[in-house]
Parts: structure tokens; C-alpha cells; sequence
């Protein structure tokens, strides 16, 4: 019988040595699985570990990777410490537990608190276990919620980071104070924009002066921030200074709760409201004074919309720099929009730009949409099908070859662990040389165990092509002689634009449009 182990870090026993090691908690839950395993005389198939997760949450890289192994069967029990490790909701304890995994072949045990599939009597405990965990869950999350809100009303900051400007005050919790090497920038931004200095002129100062946006400003620091990754992730660009030029925390006030949890099932956020925000005023010291902030925000106020409040743009967050991949911001001259990539103001060589009006780039759009369908629909669609098919026929049969060899290559693995084991058993091979020597047959047989689930996916989504057929000629066919386009057709047709920079003589710059189809 092979078992797969499974640990998870719980929120009430974190106790981390260093950052990029397991918890003492996972290597005890480790090795009592371990122990308990081969008491049993089980095989060990792998051990999954997730580390600072909680057990709400449903993006554990290892659980969803061990429910990948269990639906492909490589392997007959899963075994935790609890329960409650393997998942606090009852949701998934009766989708899993007591639905799938039997129908898979899959037993589940867990030590600590009798819990074993195969003993049908303990069904009811199982489920009485779920709904416990699931009314622990809830009920921490309205107590951490209410500690939160209480904190919030009170002025006192909650977040894992001081905004730019500040930093946590260490003799007093929840109270913020004045980082002056950063205040001293937040200053110059408010006085440059109150002296008629736009967002993105401010921004290429800055980063002409090499001075770190603040998300590179904390990493700098030491702190242990997330850098976003790419060319430009360290520069100032627009939308940061225009945040910065809006935030009340900048005058004294403590500003909280601009986004709320969707359930505490998740740690996907959405944006409040502005009058579910908490607002407390005079909870810190100002780092802008209130004239200059009253200025600035008559500014801000006065400087032209490029569209109508309450609308959305036709291309908006669909046109990308072809050159830096940034997404382009429209504006709004003498009455016709146009969109720009914002990074080529913001610092020297960040990006060479691309502009283009909206209009030219609507005409484009359809001239290629128009092409598109004469093109489908004048072919002779028989001819055309055929050959799709034929294409992914042959893929499919190289697929299916490749999966033929893995598989064979993964029970000659099997076989040499099995090998090995049995050599143990015999007193031929100690406990040291065993796992050392069978190592590298597990991560090899791994390796080729994911290529056969991932070649397996690229099967059945070939044959589901093959079922459905092409459908981009149905898609074609319900937009044939467009003159206009809609915000609603861009975003079924459209996945996102690409558009260079013109070149001297062409009258119009390259574009690149990715279809939905």
C-alpha cells in the first residue's frame, strides 16, 4: 500500500527558525507520520507540505497537488496528524473525504483524532469534526474581524507596512512616525504638483535622480516586501504619485478598510465603498500641511477627465506598450482621446512610447475583423476542418507515445524503490544508504508522473477541439461588416492590443491584436 503524507502549518503553531525553513511544527508532524507509516508497513509515495497556510484556503499548492496524485490514483491512502490539517471545511471534508476519494480509491487516516475511512462507524465523527472546524473558522474570523474593526475606529494601524513617508512606530504599537529620508520626497511631490508640474513629469524627476519608488524603498530597507517583477518594477510611474497626491494618511488622518475581504474562505479583496472606509483624523503627524494639501486637491479637482465620470473607455486595459508591455492611459486633446504608454515620461530609456488616437485604432480593429470574416467565411470549410483536425490528431498521437514511454520509465522507478526496500527489509541496506539511493528513483518518478498528468490535460483539451470544432468562424460570422465597435464587443472579441511606436513614414504605428478566438 502506498501512502501520501500530508502537513500543514496551523495559524495557532507557527514557530519558524528562519525564513526559508519548514516550521518546527511540520518536520514534528513529519516525523510522528513518518513513524506511524511504517508501523503500518506502508510505502511511502511522497510527503506534501504546506507551509503558512491556513486551512480555509483553497490555494495550498501542495493540497491541490495532492489531490492531482489522488484523482490519477498513484497512490491508496493519504495520512495527516488531523483532520483539520488536511482542510477546516466541511465542504470539502464531504466533497473529498467522504465523495471522491472513495470513488478514487483513495482511504483517508488521520492520527490524532481516529479518523479513518475505512472504518465506516466513524463516518458521523468525521462529519461532526468538519462542522467544528468549519464553526472555528467562522467563528475566528468574527473575532479577528472585531479586534480589527475595533483598532480601526480607534486609529491605529493594522497593515503589515507603514505607507511610503512613514514606518511603524516601535514604542507604540498601531502609531505611525515620520520616515524623513522618505517624507522628504512625499514633500517635494505635493510642492512640485501644487507649482503646475504634472503626475508624470513628477515621476520622471524622481527617477531621473534614481530615487526608489516605494515599493524598491522598503525592499532597500530590509523589509520583506513583494517587488513586483519586470524592466520598469522599480520606477515611479503615474498612478503612484497620483495615489500618493489623494491620501489623507499624508495630513494626520488614519485611513483604513479601502478593501474588504470577499469571505474568510478567501483572501481575495475587492474595493469598499468610500463610505464603508475608517476614517480617524489627528491619529499621527502630518507629513503635508493643510494648505498645501487644500491646494493640491483643488488641483487635482480642476484637471481634465479624459472620459465622462461613470464611463468606461472602449480599449480600456486592452492596449498594452508593445515595448514594455505597460497598459496605456488615455487622454484627451482638443476633443479626440488618444492612449499613450505613460512610461516613456517617466524616466530616460524606460521605454521608447507608442501613442495612437482611439479612433484609428477602432478603425484598425474592425478593418482586421472585416478581413478576418471574408477570409472564414470564403473558404471552403470542409477543406479547412479537415486540416485542423488532422493537425491535432497528429499532436495527440505524439502525445499519447510520450505518455507510453514515461509511464514505462516510471514502473521501472517503482520497481527499483521496491528493490531497494526489500534490501532494507533484508538487513542489506541500512536506513541511511535506503533513503539516500531511493531519492533520486522518487524525484525521478515524480518528475515523470507530472509530465504524464500534464500531457493527459493536453489529451483531453486536443479532444475537446476535436469535438466542438474551430469555433471561430460561428464567433466571425455574428460580427461580419462591422462599422462600429462597443465596449461589450470589445471585451467578447478582444483578449488585448498590442501597439508600437509609428515608424517615420508609415501613417499609422504597428499593432498586434490578440483575439478571443
Amino acid at each position: 500500500m502506498k501512502v501520501a503524507i500530508y502537513c500543514r502549518l496551523s495559524e495557532e503553531d507557527r514557530n519558524k527558525q528562519f525564513e526559508t525553513d519548514d516550521s518546527n511544527s511540520i518536520q514534528n508532524q513529519k516525523a510522528m507520520l513518518l513513524q506511524y507509516a511504517m508501523e503500518q508497513g506502508w510505502e511511502l509515495y511522497n510527503i506534501y507540505s504546506d507551509d503558512d497556510y491556513t486551512g480555509a484556503d483553497r490555494r495550498r499548492p501542495e493540497f491541490n497537488r495532492l489531490l492531482v496524485d489522488a484523482e490519477a490514483k498513484r497512490f491508496d491512502i493519504i495520512l495527516c496528524k488531523t483532520q483539520s490539517r488536511f482542510t477546516r471545511e466541511l465542504e470539502l471534508v464531504e466533497k473529498y473525504i467522504h465523495g471522491l476519494f472513495p470513488v478514487w480509491g483513495i482511504r483517508f487516516v488521520s492520527i490524532v483524532d481516529n479518523a479513518d475511512t475505512a472504518n465506516k462507524g466513524n463516518k458521523k465523527s468525521r462529519q461532526i469534526n468538519g462542522l467544528v472546524n468549519e464553526w472555528y473558522l467562522e467563528d475566528m474570523s468574527d473575532n479577528i474581524r472585531s479586534v480589527l474593526t475595533n483598532r480601526r475606529l480607534n486609529g491605529f494601524h493594522i497593515g503589515a507596512f507603514a505607507l511610503y513617508g512613514y514606518k511603524k512606530d516601535p514604542e507604540h504599537k498601531g502609531h505611525l512616525i515620520i520616515d524623513e529620508e522618505a517624507a522628504a520626497v512625499v514633500r517635494e511631490v505635493f510642492t512640485l504638483f501644487a507649482g503646475g508640474y504634472g503626475k508624470t513629469a513628477i515621476a520622471r524627476m524622481l527617477n531621473d535622480r534614481g530615487i526608489p519608488n516605494p515599493t524598491e524603498y522598503k525592499r532597500l530597507h530590509g523589509l520583506r516586501y513583494k517587488q513586483p517583477k519586470g524592466k520598469n518594477s522599480t520606477l515611479w510611474k503615474y498612478f503612484a504619485i497620483s495615489d500618493m497626491l489623494t491620501n489623507e494618511i499624508y495630513i494626520g488622518n488614519m485611513v483604513q478598510g479601502k478593501y474588504g475581504s470577499i469571505s474568510y474562505k478567501t483572501k481575495q479583496c475587492k474595493p469598499r465603498p468610500k463610505e464603508e472606509w475608517y476614517v480617524v483624523e489627528g491619529t499621527h503627524e502630518p507629513i503635508i500641511d493643510r494648505e498645501l494639501w487644500d491646494r493640491v486637491q483643488k488641483l487635482v479637482g480642476e484637471r481634465a477627465k479624459p472620459f465622462d465620470v461613470g464611463t468606461v473607455g472602449l480599449f480600456a486595459r486592452k492596449a498594452r506598450c508593445a515595448n514594455c508591455g505597460y497598459v496605456m492611459r488615455s487622454s484627451k486633446n482638443r476633443g479626440r482621446h488618444y492612449l499613450q504608454c505613460s512610461n516613456r515620461h517617466v524616466a530616460k530609456d524606460s521605454c521608447i512610447g507608442s501613442f495612437i488616437s482611439v479612433d484609428t485604432l477602432e478603425q484598425l480593429v474592425i478593418d482586421e475583423l472585416n478581413r478576418l470574416s471574408k477570409e472564414y467565411l470564403d473558404k471552403d470549410e470542409l477543406e479547412r476542418n479537415i486540416e485542423f483536425c488532422n493537425n491535432l490528431r497528429e499532436q495527440r498521437e505524439r502525445l499519447q507515445t510520450d505518455i507510453t514511454a514515461y509511464k514505462k520509465k516510471i514502473d521501472e522507478y517503482s520497481k527499483g524503490v521496491r528493490a531497494l526496500y526489500m534490501d532494507k527489509v533484508k538487513g542489506l541496506l541500512n536506513e541511511s544508504d535506503y533513503r539516500e539511493m531511493s531519492k533520486d528513483f522518487l524525484q525521478n518518478r515524480e518528475r515523470l508522473e507530472h509530465l504524464v498528468v500534464r500531457s493527459e490535460k493536453e489529451i483531453a483539451e486536443i479532444e475537446e477541439k476535436m469535438l466542438i470544432g474551430d469555433n471561430r468562424r460561428e464567433l466571425v460570422e455574428q460580427y461580419t461588416n462591422v462599422t462600429h465597435l462597443t465596449r461589450e464587443m470589445v471585451e467578447i472579441l478582444i483578449d488585448h492590443i498590442t501597439v508600437g511606436k509609428r515608424v517615420k513614414g508609415e501613417k499609422y504605428p504597428p499593432i498586434e491584436i490578440h483575439w478571443n478566438f
